[in-house]
């Protein structure tokens, strides 16, 4: 088996003496979904976590991590964050702002270090995977180190019934 190239990412953790694991995925350009990576690792969806990006109407960027099976609710993200409003940004401005493309992004390692928010659903879990910083790689580490690293707010910003 061929050595893993080495990713941003990872030397962001090893740095920080932080464990993980990697976890290379097959993807299609068409097909960038969360679920799929899940699938493909089978590792249960509550323990695979995207990251979106944001922009409150101060004009602050605002990273969210959330199951890929969960939504946000943007008034509960909004009060979350201490601000009126937030919304995506538009994907042609990921790779400027954060230094990642759709598909890559990881809350470790943006161009800046930016306000980050992990729904609370990650505190039911060890281990949580996130983006490796590019496509067809996760990491996966303790879902604890991954809040203490990014210095996150945990929270409650997902719709749920």
């Amino acid at each position: 088996m061929a050595a893993v190239k080495k990713t941003n990412v990872m030397r962001i953790l090893e740095q920080a003496k932080i464990e993980y694991s990697c976890h290379e995925y097959e993807y299609d350009e068409n097909d960038l979904d969360g679920h799929h990576v899940a699938d493909y690792l089978k590792i249960p969806y509550e323990e695979v976590f995207k990251t979106l990006v944001a922009r409150s109407d101060k004009g602050e960027y605002l990273v969210f991590c959330l199951s890929v099976d969960d939504e946000v609710d943007f008034k509960k993200a909004a009060r979350l964050a201490g601000v009126k409003s937030v919304e995506m940004i538009h994907v042609k401005d990921l790779t400027a702002v954060t230094g990642y493309v759709r598909g890559g992004c990881s809350p470790v390692g943006m161009k800046k270090q930016f306000r980050t928010f992990i729904d609370e659903m990650i505190e039911l879990v060890d281990q949580v995977c996130v983006s490796g910083g590019v496509r067809g790689m996760q990491v996966r580490l303790k879902a604890s180190d991954l809040v203490a690293f990014t210095g996150a707010t945990v929270g409650d910003f997902t719709m749920r019934e």
